[in-house]
């Protein structure tokens, strides 16, 4: 076989690896709280560390990968994603696991940074396209499949078997990058905007972290005031910098462009609304439900094949309906999903969720393939590389921002909630309300007599399904403003004449390996 196709082999298996653990872990989260013994709080750093570092080290990852090298910071990046999923597997506590999907969370970055460039630099021509587009089919099977593929071994083998599976292919993939991948970097290339990274990371980690804990100290405290107010600060401090580079990791001026500044809306807002909302519906689907790992992925397979189906008929439609118009339609069913998913009950079968996990399906299978032509159809081709890292950047800071987001107003709503029904009764003034609020549930409600137990008991079903359904409004909000900004801001002549509708990295000067 030739190079070239052994290049699109290990790039498509990495990126396949990296983007399935931003799916699979979530249906072993219910398996991952009682096995560490984690708060709400630890379940929401397990996604958001990972989901962090790989928003704030893209665009970096890309310089590096210019300067240094494609394939070897590619390499590099595999093996610290194949080394840290290890240890996540090994992890004894919440901490561990949390510090170890942040590592992986750097080598997917990386990894993802690079791949696009590690192809470009493979193929030529009408064959560059075929490779292009079976990376694309690889990152939508690796959405499709994740939750199922979590669900299964979780159930089969344990939930530390959902990173152990990255470990021996990872390792196959690197042996066949050292054989097998052309080195490539970019002459032209200056240096990192390292400036840049560090307040653009700070400036969401110190928003997460205040959001994440606000409820426990205090949305009024030093500590939460001083932690908002250190990420407003960070991020101003960014966009001062970035404004003063003369190569900024995120060039602001592309922002001038609303269609562009309208697709990355669509893209925050979609992985706020609907994708953040996975850690909330799994936990409910398993905890109050009761159904196991691998029934809580055959529960959310009707959204990811609608959304698979979805997605070519977009595309299609794209060269006859306006952008704007397919945003806004994508956008408005996964609001109309969100909306017909709320008033579950402690009593509600997994059925209830149906309708809601079709429509949206629908509704994210219009909007993906529509972001990606968006992003790079209004910048000259030289900067798609850029754009195209901006838009997934806005992705993975929706995801991050909207579970902590999410997180604060049902933990408050959840305590509310049980605060109201236990008042009067044994359980009150027990702090169980604050306790199951943040996810210690069982410990909380065994330290309690018997009678109190029972109340608090039904008081904490139905209070986490008040806190779902509360956040689920929230959501459709959500989904509805990226909506309206689809449709207000995006328009037909912000494109460029002939501007590629697939990522087309530009030429790289190669390098003997």
């Amino acid at each position: 076989m030739e190079r070239k196709w052994w290049t699109l082999i290990v790039v498509s298996v990495a990126t396949f690896m990296l983007l399935l653990d931003i799916t699979i872990v979530n249906v072993a989260l219910p398996s991952i709280q009682k096995s560490l013994d984690a708060s709400f709080s630890d379940l929401q750093w397990v996604v958001d560390a990972y989901a962090l570092t790989l928003a704030t080290l893209l665009l970096t990852a890309g310089s590096l990968a210019d300067i240094f090298g494609r394939k070897r910071v590619f390499e590099i990046g595999l093996a610290l994603f194949t080394i840290s999923s290890l240890i996540c597997g090994l992890s004894g506590s919440p901490l561990m696991l949390i510090l170890a999907r942040a590592a992986q969370g750097i080598g997917g970055a990386v990894m993802f940074a690079t791949s696009l460039a590690l192809l470009a630099q493979a193929f030529r021509g009408r064959e560059r396209g075929t490779a292009f587009g079976v990376w694309g089919a690889v990152i939508a099977s690796a959405a499709a499949v994740g939750p199922l593929l979590g669900g299964a071994l979780t159930d089969g083998l344990g939930w530390e078997y959902i990173f152990f599976i990255n470990v021996p292919i990872g390792v196959l993939a690197i042996l066949l990058s050292v054989r097998q991948l052309e080195e490539s970097r970019d002459p032209r290339a200056r240096g990192v905007d390292w400036l840049g990274l560090v307040t653009f990371c700070g400036a969401l980690f110190l928003l997460v972290f205040a959001l994440i804990r606000a409820n426990n100290v205090g949305w009024g405290s030093t500590q939460t005031v001083s932690e908002l107010i250190g990420s407003a600060v960070l991020l101003t401090a960014f966009v001062l910098v970035e404004r003063h580079q003369r190569q900024p990791m995120f060039d602001l001026t592309l922002l001038k462009k609303p269609t562009f500044t309208g697709a990355n809306i669509v893209a925050f807002t979609l992985s706020a609304s609907m994708f953040a909302m996975f850690l909330y519906i799994a936990l409910y689907v398993q905890n109050i439900i009761g159904l196991s790992p691998f029934k809580t992925g055959l529960v959310f397979l009707p959204l990811t094949v609608t959304s698979f189906f979805a997605a070519p008929i977009s595309g299609r439609l794209s060269g006859v309906v306006s952008p704007r118009v397919l945003f806004a339609v994508g956008m408005f069913l996964v609001a109309v999903g969100l909306f017909l998913m709320h008033g579950v009950t402690a009593s509600s079968g997994w059925t209830h969720l149906l309708p809601g996990f079709i429509i949206s399906g629908a509704g994210i299978g219009f909007t993906n393939p529509t972001l990606a032509s968006a992003a790079i159809g209004v910048v000259p081709p030289e900067r798609s590389g850029m754009a195209s890292g901006i838009n997934s950047t806005f992705r993975q800071v929706g995801v991050a921002t909207g579970i902590a987001g999410l997180g604060a107003a049902f933990q408050a709503q959840v305590q509310s909630k049980i605060t109201d029904l236990i008042a009067g009764t044994p359980a009150a003034g027990t702090g169980i309300a604050k306790q199951v609020a943040t996810g210690n549930v069982k410990p909380a409600l065994s330290q309690l007599p018997d009678q109190a137990r029972a109340v608090a008991g039904r008081a904490a079903r139905e209070g986490f399904v008040s806190g779902l359904n509360h956040i689920l409004y929230i959501g459709v909000g959500v989904a509805l403003f990226g909506a309206i900004c689809g449709l207000v801001l995006v328009r037909r002549s912000d494109y460029v004449a002939g501007a590629a509708h697939v990522q087309q990295p530009q030429e790289t000067e190669a390098v003997p390996a």
